[in-house]
């Protein structure tokens, strides 16, 4: 039986991600795990609570996307919804569109976390609070992007699963991650945190 087209894209697209993925973190141990270190207080947040200084999500969120993605893929291959399927054309310009905004978004906002000398991994201590650049704009750029590069690849495969799938996915990524992050800093960084919070949306 033929793989239709919409499955090829969303199963290279997952492909393509979870190498570049790999590659990352092989880069990262590379440099013998090269991350900020905690401080020196027994790896403990601020405030005295006696938290691990992590954010402590779920899993680290390309993670997610990349397993929404192939979700969508599988689900095409088994229950084949075409309402997407015409417009080749429109379809891959918009998909392009979205995604190439997405990784510029995803540089920029790691370039700031670079800057600033924090790791960019949620799973590693924040050691600084960064609130210039795009994050003047959204506290979260790289999940804003890489929500976009999602979008994207679904809207050039014409997947109605994998667009429809981007609800439940944002619901992980709320809930899993960022309201925990969100805590994380509060109890960290305290007003400056909130006052952050409080002048800048979560999304846009």
């Amino acid at each position: 039986m033929a793989i239709s087209e919409t499955v090829l894209i969303l199963a290279g697209g997952t492909a393509v991600l979870s190498i570049l993925f790999g590659i990352r973190l092989a880069m990262r141990a590379d440099a013998g795990g090269a991350t900020v270190a905690p401080r020196s207080d027994g790896g403990e947040a601020a405030g005295g609570s006696g938290a691990p200084d992590v954010a402590g999500v779920i899993a680290l969120p390309p993670l997610s996307y990349l397993e929404f993605l192939a979700a969508a893929a599988v689900l095409e291959a088994v229950v084949t919804l075409p309402v997407l399927a015409a417009h080749a054309f429109p379809r891959y310009l918009a998909g392009a569109v979205l995604a190439a905004g997405g990784f510029v978004m995803i540089v920029m906002g790691m370039r700031r976390f670079q800057a600033a000398g924090t790791n960019i991994p949620p799973s590693l201590p924040t050691t600084a609070l960064v609130v210039d650049g795009i994050y003047r704009r959204t506290r979260n750029p790289l999940y804003l992007g890489t929500t976009l590069v999602y979008l994207g690849l679904g809207v050039a495969a014409g997947s109605f699963w994998a667009i429809g799938l981007v609800v439940p996915l944002l619901w992980v990524i709320n809930t899993g991650v960022i309201a925990r992050e969100e805590r994380y800093l509060e109890r960290k960084f305290g007003d400056a945190y909130r006052a952050y919070k409080a002048r800048v949306r979560r999304w846009v």
